[in-house]
């Protein structure tokens, strides 16, 4: 059965919303006031649907349906998942969250992606309370992970779970506070950096440079608390904090006052900021964006840390698939290709292309049980010889799709064809490989466990059978 959610407002972080949903497979219905919503939620999912897939090495779940409805009654009726995302008026979500829960199931998740109102101001007045509770996301919510909860333990630990099954990362706030967590960070830097503009000591692109230069990338992997700790060397956190614990007495901050944002300052930062992108259309600046995150976040899969971490474990659960019918041909890769694997002609790089042969083999090896477990006891499979041949180009965002056929399944040789086809079943390459048993102790050829040959018998004889029949 198919889950449903209500997205109440389309803006940038409602259509945020409604393409993390439709990409896992939810159907979503949208109510939004505002004529030009359609245009808006069709860009938007269309920059998700080119990005999101490409943190995944398997296929993500069939989309779910998206329909745009007249009222917001029709929209929350049937909804498991609400998300309010009007103006940052509580006047106004008082009156959306109460046409809300007049309309919708008692059972039903009532989420607001507020940034600075806390779980009761927003209850206040509600038929059911604790049915409301805050899901701030980070924009683009397609991509970034974070969601900070703030709500009663029973909803937020239903929201948690449903959050997680859709590759995100929920964090439940311990006290609900103005502002949650990470937008109090983000609040004191913005506002020291205004100061900075205003005193003119940096420009908007010199601080934009300060941080994504240098402690933003120190951030991104690792936070701030592990990065300081490591700071402190050898003798760890307890160390750096009394070797820079003195500076927080020091008036380098200006972090209780604020600049007036006078006519003057706002044009200054205006013109600072458009001298610094303004090239760039903001649908560009949005590919661009989307783009640079991918690539980090791919990057962080190899060393499965912090967001990688978060993305292999979501990629096991997508590709945890009940058992293959080897009757069948074998799918062995069904992924999109993504933008780290493009070179400089636009389409995936050759090397990319014994990534997927790679990638396929393993697919194989778990299938006759040389996986991880196989490989820790000391016995794997190498590659000795490949040839690939190729048909036609492949572009970034496009899906593609290997069919594997195991030609030779005998003593140490394992050796494979594969055809990588692409959305319209067309062979956009092909690939002849084989692979030798060995032991990882003496790095020498030797003989699979009995376990791995009577699979592997079993597949033979199994392929053989449809190539019979076909």
């Amino acid at each position: 059965m198919t889950n449903t959610a209500a997205i109440i407002g389309g803006g940038v972080i409602g259509g945020g919303w409604a393409a993390r949903f439709v990409l896992s497979g939810w159907d979503v219905a949208i109510f939004d006031p505002d004529p030009d919503a359609g245009r808006k939620i069709d860009a938007v999912m269309a920059n998700a649907r080119r990005s999101l897939p490409a943190l995944s090495e398997v296929a993500l779940p069939p989309e779910g349906q998206i329909k745009f409805v007249p009222t917001l009654a029709e929209a929350v009726a049937d909804a498991d998942w609400i998300q309010e995302s009007a103006p940052e008026r509580l006047e106004m979500k008082h009156r959306i969250l109460k046409e809300i829960q007049t309309h919708c199931r008692e059972d039903a998740l009532i989420g607001s992606s507020t940034s600075g109102f806390k779980p009761s101001e927003l209850q206040q007045g509600a038929l059911r309370p604790d049915q409301i509770f805050v899901a701030h996301p980070f924009n683009p919510v397609y991509l970034l992970p974070l969601i900070e909860l703030v709500g009663s333990d029973k909803t937020t630990a239903r929201a948690h779970d449903i959050l997680t099954q859709i590759g995100m990362k929920p964090l439940k706030v311990r006290k609900e506070i103005d502002a949650h967590i990470a937008d109090r960070f983000l609040e004191a830097v913005w506002r020291e950096a205004l100061w900075l503009v205003k005193d003119g000591i940096a420009t908007t692109q010199e601080i934009d440079d300060a941080i994504r230069y240098g402690f933003g990338l120190r951030w991104g992997q690792m936070g701030l608390f592990e990065t300081y700790r490591v700071a402190g060397g050898e003798a760890g956190m307890a160390h750096f904090i009394a070797q820079f614990g003195p500076c927080l007495q020091w008036p380098w901050t200006k972090l209780m006052d604020v600049p007036e944002l006078t006519d003057e300052l706002v044009q200054t930062i205006a013109s600072q900021s458009d001298a610094q992108s303004g090239s760039h259309s903001i649908r560009e600046l949005e590919r661009i964006r989307d783009d640079n995150l991918v690539s980090m976040m791919r990057s962080l899969k190899g060393r499965n840390w912090g967001a990688g971490a978060l993305l292999n474990e979501h990629d096991a659960r997508l590709g945890a698939a009940t058992e293959p019918d080897f009757t069948k041909p074998i799918i062995s890769v069904n992924r999109t290709v993504p933008v780290d694997w493009s070179d400089y002609n636009g389409h995936m790089n050759e090397s990319r292309y014994g990534q997927v042969w790679s990638d396929a083999a393993d697919t194989v090896m778990r299938m006759i049980g040389a996986d991880a477990a196989y490989i820790a006891a000391g016995l794997s499979y190498f590659t000795v010889d490949t040839h690939t041949k190729f048909m036609n180009e492949c572009l970034v965002g496009e899906p593609i799709t290997v069919v594997t056929q195991i030609v030779e399944g005998a003593g140490k040789k394992l050796r494979l064809y594969h055809e990588m086809k692409n959305a319209s079943e067309d062979v956009v390459a092909s690939c002849t490989q084989l692979l030798i048993h060995v032991s990882l102790q003496t790095r020498k050829s030797c003989e699979p466990a009995p376990l791995v040959l009577e699979k592997l018998a079993a597949i033979v004889a199994a392929q053989a059978t449809m190539q019979a029949q076909s």
